[in-house]
């Protein structure tokens, strides 16, 4: 197991970049504390797989150092970094059975063969592959050999880390909740350090203790799920986090107060003056419709009923915003304001949070 640290980390795939624009992972340093589970979250491109590349040793860096509990390992090869990865797609030895896929690993370095025995066992219990342990691999789904792959990068006890590159995307659905448990109980067994890609929000907030959310080849937030919801330190975060994500909103920010179209919203703190672009930005779970008058005037589009929840989904000047209400609300003709909870409101300048004054 190992710390892993990115020390002026950043990347471009053709020489000479001259600008931001340019490189395809900007500029950034990072702490993997030893042992925690992470999930690198993003929409495609952004820049997840060159990072986990880059920290594999399959991809070597533009600029920067990765370090290994402190040693250097930036020019080292996959092999002497000592690390595990899963890729998207699966990769199994067809003409070999299950259960020496899994046993390669170890066989290649040589451990004991009743070590190699109790452990496959035991992996193959994990994945749900002991009935086919004796099987080819060739004739198995996709699926199947997806769980091979998953399995053998986790059958060693010694790497530094295990990387996962969105690997469940080949998996049914309905196992993909059973793997992730799989994966969770693993690591809470085990205490590797895991990092794990992927585009798909609910993957990244059940699986891991931190998530990185990435934008533009940027790492815009590393926190907890409770962090990524509740304090957005970039509108992207508000925006990918939630379903639905956070409304966002064009404001003039005077002190205590937002103005938009108009109408004035108090907010929960205090705040210089703002330069650049100004918003706000409030989760739809603490928008609610009124009646009295007060708020900010909307048209209700349509409304979703989703069995636990409403989504209700209003016009504001021709920007949508979203409420969430209880699922037993009833929503009348004459609910044509939305109000905010003044607490649960960020305030946002060129996209990134700006921290308040409470009063």
């Amino acid at each position: 197991m190992a710390k892993i640290t990115l020390d002026n980390l950043a990347h471009a795939y053709y020489p000479n970049p001259q600008n931001d624009e340019d490189f395809a992972l900007k500029e950034l340093n990072l702490d993997w504390v030893d042992g925690e589970a992470y999930a690198l979250l993003g929409s495609s491109g952004c820049g997840k797989s060159t990072l986990l590349n880059i920290i594999s040793g399959l991809l070597q860096p533009s600029q920067g150092r990765i370090l290994f509990n402190d040693r250097d390992v930036t020019d080292s090869p996959t092999a002497q970094r000592n690390i595990a990865q899963v890729f998207q797609f699966p990769v199994v030895y067809d003409t070999m059975t299950v259960r020496n896929n899994l046993a390669f690993p170890l066989r290649n370095r040589g451990a004991d063969a009743s070590y190699i025995q109790d452990r496959v066992q035991k992996i193959a219990a994990m994945i749900g592959m002991e009935a086919e342990l004796d099987n080819k691999a060739r004739g198995l789904t996709a699926d199947a050999k997806q769980k091979i792959s998953l399995g053998r990068g986790m059958v060693r006890e010694d790497v530094n880390a295990l990387l996962f590159d969105e690997p469940l995307t080949v998996i049914d659905p309905h196992m993909k909740w059973e793997l992730r448990t799989q994966l969770k109980s693993f690591h809470h067994e085990f205490g590797h350090t895991m990092i794990y890609v992927t585009h798909d929000q609910t993957e990244a907030l059940t699986f891991a203790d931190k998530v990185v959310v990435m934008y533009d080849g940027r790492v815009v937030q590393m926190g907890t799920p409770a962090e990524l919801f509740d304090t957005p330190e970039h509108t992207f975060v508000g925006y990918f986090i939630g379903s639905p994500g956070m409304n966002v909103l064009d404001a003039k920010i005077e002190g205590h107060k937002a103005y938009i179209e108009g109408t004035e919203i108090d907010l929960g703190a205090g705040y210089k003056p703002v330069e650049g672009k100004s918003q706000i930005g409030i989760r739809p779970e603490f928008v609610s419709l009124t009646s009295n008058g007060t708020g900010l005037p909307v048209k209700i589009r349509r409304v979703e009923d989703v069995g636990r929840h409403k989504i209700v989904r209003a016009d504001f000047f021709g920007k949508e915003i979203n409420i969430i209400a209880p699922e037993g609300a009833s929503i009348g003709a004459d609910m044509n304001r939305v109000a905010f909870v003044p607490e649960r409101i960020n305030v946002y300048a060129n996209d990134w949070r700006v921290k308040g004054e409470v009063a």
